[in-house]
C-alpha cells in the first residue's frame, strides 16, 4: 500500500492566520483552489479556510474580508493525516469528516495536501466509490476544517 507522502502534492501553500481574508481569497484564485491551509507563524497548521468560509462565513454576514483575518475562521484542531500513513487511511478520514481534501503533516509541520482525486488514482475503485458516496452525503461539514 502507498503510503500519503506518495499520494500527496508537495509542499503546499498556506495563508498566514494573520492575513487577511481578501488575501486568501487572491491566493485560491492564483493557484486554482477553493481551499487553503491556514499557518501559524510558527508555521504550523491552524486550521483550513474555503472559499464557501469567506463568503458565508464573513461576506453574507456583512463582515470585510479586508479586515476579517484568516485566523478568525480557523476552529477547532484540523484535520489532517500523517505523511507515512496508508493511503486508505487518507480515504477513511476524507469519508469520515466529509472532505475532500487534507492537510498532510510529518511531525507538526505542514508538508503537503492529498485530495479525493490522489488517493481515487491509487486505491480500488470499489474503496474509492464508497468513499465519493460518503463525501457526497448531503450532511453539512464543517466547512472551517474541510
Amino acid at each position: 500500500m502507498l503510503a500519503v507522502r506518495e499520494l500527496m502534492t508537495p509542499e503546499a501553500r498556506c495563508v498566514g492566520e494573520r492575513e487577511p481574508l481578501a488575501e486568501a481569497a487572491r491566493l485560491m484564485r492564483d493557484l486554482g483552489v477553493g481551499s487553503l491551509p491556514i499557518c501559524g507563524t510558527d508555521n504550523r497548521l491552524k486550521g483550513m479556510v474555503t472559499d464557501r468560509d469567506i463568503v458565508v462565513r464573513c461576506v453574507a454576514e456583512g463582515a470585510d474580508p479586508t479586515t476579517v483575518t484568516a485566523g478568525e475562521l480557523a476552529r477547532g484542531k484540523p484535520i489532517t493525516v500523517d505523511a507515512d500513513a496508508p493511503a486508505e487511511e487518507a480515504l477513511r478520514t476524507m469519508a469520515q469528516h466529509l472532505v475532500r481534501r487534507l492537510p498532510v503533516i510529518s511531525g507538526h509541520d505542514l508538508v503537503g495536501m492529498v485530495s479525493q482525486a490522489d488517493v481515487a488514482r491509487a486505491l480500488p475503485p470499489e474503496l474509492v466509490g464508497r468513499c465519493l458516496a460518503d463525501v457526497s452525503t448531503t450532511r453539512e461539514p464543517d466547512t472551517a476544517q474541510a
